[in-house]
């Protein structure tokens, strides 16, 4: 479908935000949530247990997808959801510590790959995109924002007005959530700010940086009308990285089916392999040390560093097509060589198990089943603009910018907008 229907450039939208009446439920850390790709089963059932108001109830339905729209229509006719009364843009903040981001929560106009607008940087699985898909047809409604980055900086008209007005006016809801982070939003209803930061954004691109497959799904979703609408556009975070630097960590692996011993045995046919005690704080240290490729097994026994792959079987290994670039990065030497060759395992969904950041529940998981972990490296953030900007995309779950958007705070439904 031609991009006919939505600006050309990069455009956020106002759109007339769902949210809890907080009068109505017992807090908002009570009823939010992290997104669902980083909520396991146990997290699942303690928010299920704990709020009977919880957003887990819509994002996670359990594929009983009627089930989640009906509970959404349930909580806004009963008011436990709102809506807000006019069309803003919101200025989001989140404080965990000393660090802080500030962005803008608006309706991102979608646009097919290769329009050089909206930059995706992983590949997605056909799964969890039919999984999105069925969750966001049947509630017709954007559950959680996507997170975008852009280069604005100084001068840029946006990264003025959300300074400004998190900083001169009042938010309209604040909560600090379980993990210690603080959240404060606030709306931007003012028309003429709305056309500044519009006219700012137009010519930007922006990278995704969290939320590849609900992105996809909202390409899916928009390729299914053949007319405008609602549907033309999705719920998204959009940071300036500039004035917002975003952190980046790793997301390690779980294999549960390969015993780390194993693990070990088969790598040494293509890596340098060193065992490194049964201290995990020390393991890290040792991995964090290293510039180029490395891994730290861990499992039911000593922690072992892999480093040095074998140049050749490396080569081997790559798409002919893919850059210099792409080949140096950790997951693609991962996902290319150790796991499919090295291992002689399928890296799918059920063979390889993603943990986001907590190298310790990676290596807990891997001890509960007999299997492997695998902790690597944060990628570098220049790395994962460039291998984009290339038009080349990172193996799937290489990245985990944050601090990512709490789920629950704001939400979209196409009938209100």
């Amino acid at each position: 479908m031609p991009d006919v229907t939505i600006d050309p450039g990069l455009a956020l939208r106002p759109f007339r935000a769902v949210r809890y009446d907080t009068a109505r439920v017992d807090s908002l850390a009570a009823v939010t949530s992290p997104p669902y790709d980083l909520i396991d089963e146990e997290s699942l059932a303690r928010f299920m247990a704990e709020e009977p108001h919880n957003v887990v109830r819509l994002i996670l339905p359990q594929d009983d997808y009627r089930k989640a729209a009906e509970t959404l229509r349930s909580w806004l006719t009963s008011g436990i959801l709102t809506v807000d009364d006019e069309p803003a843009l919101y200025v989001y903040e989140e404080v965990s510590g000393s660090v802080v981001q500030r962005g803008l929560i608006g309706a991102v106009g979608v646009h097919e790959d290769g329009s050089g607008v909206i930059l995706p940087h992983e590949h997605v699985y056909p799964g969890p995109v039919r999984d999105r898909l069925a969750l966001m047809t049947a509630t017709e409604a954007n559950l959680e924002p996507i997170f975008l980055l852009y280069e604005g900086g100084a001068g840029s008209a946006a990264a003025r007005i959300v300074d400004e007005v998190a900083s001169s006016l009042a938010p309209v809801l604040e909560t600090s959530t379980g993990d210690d982070v603080r959240h404060r939003l606030w709306a931007i209803r003012d028309p003429a700010e709305q056309a500044k930061i519009a006219e700012d954004l137009r010519g930007r691109q922006a990278l995704i940086a969290d939320g590849h497959h609900r992105y996809a799904t909202y390409q899916a979703l928009r390729r299914r009308h053949d007319g405008p609408g609602p549907w033309d556009y999705g719920l998204a975070l959009l940071v300036d990285s500039v004035e917002y630097p975003p952190r980046l960590g790793a997301i390690h692996r779980v294999l549960p089916a390969l015993p780390l011993s194993e693990a070990v045995r088969l790598a040494k046919s293509a890596f340098r392999v060193e065992p490194v005690g049964f201290d995990l704080a020390a393991g890290l240290e040792r991995l964090g040390a290293h510039d180029d490729t490395a891994f730290l097994l861990g499992g039911d026994g000593e922690f072992v560093l892999l480093t040095d792959p074998d140049p050749a079987q490396v080569e081997r290994s790559m798409p002919e097509e893919s850059s210099d670039r792409w080949r140096r990065l950790d997951t693609a030497v991962l996902h290319r060589l150790l796991i499919p060759r090295v291992w002689g395992v399928e890296d799918d969904e059920s063979n390889v198990r993603i943990v986001h950041h907590d190298a310790a529940r990676a290596v807990a998981k891997a001890r509960r089943g007999n299997g492997t972990a695998v902790i690597l490296n944060p990628l570098k953030v220049p790395d994962v603009l460039a291998v984009a900007a290339n038009g080349e995309k990172v193996p799937r779950k290489s990245t985990s910018f944050g601090p990512k958007p709490r789920t629950g705070l704001v939400m979209r439904t196409f009938a209100a907008d």
